[in-house]
Order: C-alpha cells, then structure tokens, then sequence
C-alpha cells in the first residue's frame, strides 16, 4: 500500500494542472476522483489475469500432493481482486480526493 500510495501522490501531482481546468470548466468532484482512480483499476485487472492463472496452477499442483485436499474455487480469487480493488480505491481516493478539492487558482497563477 505504500507503494501505491506513493504513486497515486505522483500521479495527483503530475495531473494537478489538469484537474484544476477541468473543476474551472465544470467537473464535479466525483468524476475527478473517478478520472485519477481508473487508470489503477486497470493496473489491478491487467495484473490479476496472469496473477489468478498461475496461483490456479501452482495451488492445484500443490495441493495434488496430499491424500486428502480441496478444490480451489474462483470465490477465493474473486474475493482477493474485491480486497485488492478496496485497497486501490482508499489509498488512491484520499490522494485523488485531495487533488479534486484543491483550489485551481493556486494551482494555476503560475501560468
């Protein structure tokens, strides 16, 4: 989460110019926030496609070698992408939050 809170304050920093026009032009808060929280949410599905088919292979490999075992169902990944998608939207919605509720005159004097 550090990591990524991390990137989501350089992203906030880099996209502050543009946030600040587009709350000038009339974007409201939440559709800001949405803006700078998509790009992770298709980090996080991009990342959880390969993630899921080798833990599916590696787990049903492993479990194979004892007497008595379960069966991996897809709940399990499904919650673990539910948690990873939560993770992604508190740490990257306080920065995205802190980005769409800045004032845009002090963020655009300089220009």
């Amino acid at each position: 989460c550090l990591g990524l809170y991390g990137l989501a304050a350089f992203t906030a920093e880099q996209r502050t110019k543009e946030v600040s026009i587009r709350k000038v032009l009339g974007a409201n808060v939440p559709s800001l926030v949405l803006l700078l929280i998509k790009d992770f949410f298709w980090l996080i599905l991009i990342g959880a496609i390969p993630a899921f088919y080798v833990g599916y292979r590696v787990m049903n490999s492993w479990l194979d070698d004892f007497e008595y075992h379960i069966d991996i169902s897809i709940i399990s990944f499904l919650m673990v992408l539910l948690i990873a998608s939560i993770f992604v939207t508190l740490t990257t919605g306080l920065q995205a939050y802190r980005a769409a509720v800045s004032n845009p005159s002090d963020n655009l004097k300089y220009e």
